[in-house]
């Protein structure tokens, strides 16, 4: 059964289960051919509510700070593998206490912390992060390997012989990336630090793994573990985020108002772009909207689409659409379930989209409203 919009009070995020599903069964499909391990990145999903559905398939996450480690133990119900570029002492014991896997993103940090992880009662793996100087990753703001980036260690910075501690080694260069930006990435891994990873157990190829994109040549991905896997005897991590949540659900918004400057007309919607689509607004970025094309399209009604707050750039520019818009009309932004929730804001205290589930037998399950105390309760 579809997705029946007209159940939906908008503005909401809309998961749809069986989309998820399709991705997961693909995910593990991959882990269980190439013979390696894949965890979920909590950056671009966090909606803990859908866990239950994730650990069916894939029941480890990865984090980057002390409370996606605690997301992940509470409701994954799995340690996490913990990396952030500087760790807190404050907030270390804690990190500890929920984390299987923990990588410094520098030596002065493993120094600093190491005596706490020999002292401490359970096992925990420990690892760099490397930074192979690398990347096909074309926006600055995407690009780890940037020269002069704070994120991994890079080879001349690291000894001959590692600290006797650290098993594994760590990088992430890639971004919604094919198994082939993967390929040249490891070439230049081996290149730089084929030493290193002769005395490590495991390595964790991060994320930006988009096996779940139409047309990502998965076949070529397992290939490249394996081969991988064989040549280093190494045990292999992947963390991809988007792939887990790409394509499963939408952003349903309504048409509030529609305003007319100098021959221009502005749909403002229930939504913004600022503080629920922000990726929009920094990045080289345009969304789908349902049922209308980008641009101005000669014979159709043209808008831009504006959003709820008072920032005076919270808008788009422009989409066309076979009739006039109406006050009231829905308008679906698709493909926003990966990154966009957990970056959004109250900025305005313009009201945050309710997040919900779509089941094909049950229909539509309504997770969380957002309201005044959840506003209120961010600040004091």
């Amino acid at each position: 059964m579809p997705i029946d919009y007209s159940q939906i009070k908008t503005p909401c995020y809309v998961l749809d289960e069986q989309l998820l599903r399709n991705n997961l069964q693909l995910i593990k499909s991959v882990r269980d051919r190439a013979g390696i391990e894949i965890i979920m990145a909590f950056k671009a999903f966090s909606m803990w509510s859908a866990f239950p559905i994730v650990r069916e398939y894939i029941p480890k996450a990865t984090a980057s700070s002390v409370f996606e480690a605690r997301l992940a133990f509470e409701e994954m119900g799995s340690k996490a593998h913990t990396y952030s570029p500087a760790y807190k002492t404050e907030d270390f014991k804690e990190i500890m206490a929920m984390s299987s896997h923990i990588t410094f993103n520098s030596l002065s940090q493993f120094n600093h912390f190491k005596q706490n992880i020999k002292e401490h009662t359970d096992k925990i793996s420990v690892g760099l992060r490397i930074n192979p100087q690398f990347s096909d990753v074309e926006t600055d703001l995407y690009n780890p390997c940037a020269p002069g980036s704070r994120l991994g260690i890079i080879a001349s910075q690291l000894p001959e012989q590692l600290p006797e501690e650290i098993e594994g080694l760590h990088f992430h260069t890639l971004c919604e990336s094919s198994s082939y930006d993967l390929e040249l990435t490891l070439k230049a891994i081996e290149e730089r630090f084929a030493n290193h990873l002769t005395q490590v157990k495991w390595i964790n190829m991060g994320g930006g793994h988009l096996m779940t994109r139409k047309g990502y040549d998965t076949e070529h991905l397992i290939q490249l573990l394996k081969r991988f896997k064989e040549k280093w005897n190494l045990h292999i991590i992947l963390e991809p985020g988007s792939a887990f949540a790409w394509e499963t659900g939408d952003l349903v918004s309504s048409v509030v108002d529609i305003v007319e400057n100098n021959g221009i007309k502005t749909a403002i919607l229930d939504v913004s772009f600022t503080a629920h689509m922000p990726d929009c607004l920094e990045m080289p970025y345009q969304p789908r909207v349902r049922n209308s094309e980008q641009g101005v399209i000669e014979g159709k009604y043209h808008y831009r689409l504006g959003g709820n707050s008072c920032l005076a750039g919270d808008y788009m520019e422009f989409w066309s659409f076979n009739k006039e818009l109406q006050i009231g009309d829905q308008l679906i932004f698709e493909d926003m379930i990966h990154y966009t929730m957990v970056k959004t804001t109250m900025f305005n205290g313009v009201p945050h989209p309710a997040i919900a589930i779509w089941d094909n037998k049950k229909g539509l399950n309504v997770v969380k409203e957002f309201g005044y105390d959840d506003y209120k309760g961010r600040l004091s």
